[in-house]
């Protein structure tokens, strides 16, 4: 398919340090221009010196780990390249709208550069799946059970409709492999079976529904956001008894807040022997 373009159009996208667009750097950027003359398209590829820790979880989906980047530039050396290379383009990319493109611009403001979107086109080719292939009940409903949603909103309804899904879920997708986004074939994790369906349908390394903690790779509880993150809920807490009490006094939920008290109970009896 030749693209109908009245702009060159840059696809990108971007592996980081994390998923925070402010906080988190990038460690690899890769752009394919398609040219509005019709003409080949160029790449660009690039590892960058992220100048921070890359996160557990960031190098577990990407596998680019501090080695890599020892030698490379930094995103400050490897801007103007950038930058040029991309030129007055509109840009595309998969969930770029909410992701790459924030993280990009933040990128080039920290050394000095304005990115704009003002004059140009952005494509978030997620969005379009989104929109031609919605995800809400009713959609699920006709999908799985060819049944269309009378009363939507209605709780009751609603339920019911849920669990006529759930079932065609079962019916379409028992004994079927999938293939995670690491690559890993997973041997029906569709089944009949309400266990396996909860471990499939739960990021099995965040403990609460606000992600404010998470289990790393050791097992341990530790904070998901602020000051701490990352670090054993139970070793800052038994160090910082101040942060305890702002957890417990703040607008935290009662999910966090009872795990929270679960665990330092446990430490304080670990302690008393």
């Amino acid at each position: 398919m030749t693209f109908n373009l009245s702009r060159d159009l840059c696809f990108f996208d971007l592996e980081a340090t994390g998923l925070h667009v402010i906080r988190d750097r990038i460690v690899q950027i890769a752009i394919i221009k398609y040219f509005k003359d019709g003409r080949e398209p160029e790449e660009l590829q690039m590892l960058i010196n992220p100048g921070i820790p890359i996160s557990e979880e960031a190098m577990n989906v990407h596998g680019i780990t501090p080695k890599d980047l020892r030698n490379k530039p930094t995103f400050q050396q490897a801007a103007q390249k950038i930058y040029d290379f991309i030129g007055d383009a509109d840009i595309a990319g998969y969930n770029s709208n909410r992701f790459d493109l924030p993280l990009l611009m933040e990128e080039f403001a920290r050394v000095g550069m304005e990115f704009s979107t003002d004059n140009r086109r952005t494509i978030d080719v997620q969005r379009i799946f989104y929109k031609m292939e919605p995800r809400t009940l009713r959609a699920a409903l006709r999908f799985y059970t060819q049944k269309e949603l009378v009363d939507a909103h209605d709780a009751m309804a609603d339920v019911r409709a849920t669990i006529d899904v759930f079932k065609g879920q079962i019916e379409k997708y028992e004994g079927q492999k999938i293939v995670n986004e690491e690559g890993a074939e997973i041997d029906s994790p569709v089944v009949n079976d309400m266990q396996v369906l909860h471990d499939f349908t739960n990021d099995l390394k965040t403990i609460d529904a606000t992600q404010r903690l998470k289990y790393n790779s050791e097992g341990k509880v530790v904070f998901n956001f602020g000051k701490y993150q990352d670090k054993p809920v139970v070793d800052v807490l038994s160090r910082d008894k101040n942060y305890y009490h702002w957890i417990l006094n703040k607008e935290f939920s009662t999910q966090v807040k009872q795990l929270v008290k679960k665990l330092m109970k446990e430490y304080e009896q670990q302690q008393r022997g």
